[in-house]
Order: C-alpha cells, then sequence, then structure tokens
C-alpha cells in the first residue's frame, strides 16, 4: 500500500499525524507528508484511519 499527501490540500491540522505517526510527518513548510510511500504492512490499518479523517482529503492511497 501507497499514500500521498497533496500539499495543497493540506490544511496541517494533524489528524493524520496524531493517528499514524509512523507513517506521517511533518514537511518543511509545516505540512503533512508520508513518511515513505509505502506503508510497513503493520501500519496499513492506521494509515487508512488517517486517510479517512482527512478533513479536505488531501490524502490519496496510489
Amino acid at each position: 500500500m501507497k499514500v500521498k499527501v497533496d500539499p495543497d490540500l493540506c490544511i496541517a491540522c494533524g489528524a493524520c499525524i496524531s493517528l499514524a505517526p509512523d507513517v506521517y510527518d511533518w514537511d518543511a513548510d509545516g505540512k503533512a507528508q508520508a513518511i515513505e510511500e509505502d506503508v510497513p504492512s503493520d501500519q496499513e490499518e492506521d494509515a487508512l484511519d488517517a486517510l479517512e479523517s482527512c478533513p479536505t482529503e488531501a490524502i490519496s492511497q496510489v
């Protein structure tokens, strides 16, 4: 599974980082980013929870 954060849609609410801190982190501009595109299998559920919780739908599964 791969995920991507669209920085143009991200409002830096931090929901994804709270739900999946091993998958998402802040970038240099203060927006969320996927730490690695390939999500480890043991983190997939958390990554999907974060994707579904994003208020601007900035996270996509690729």
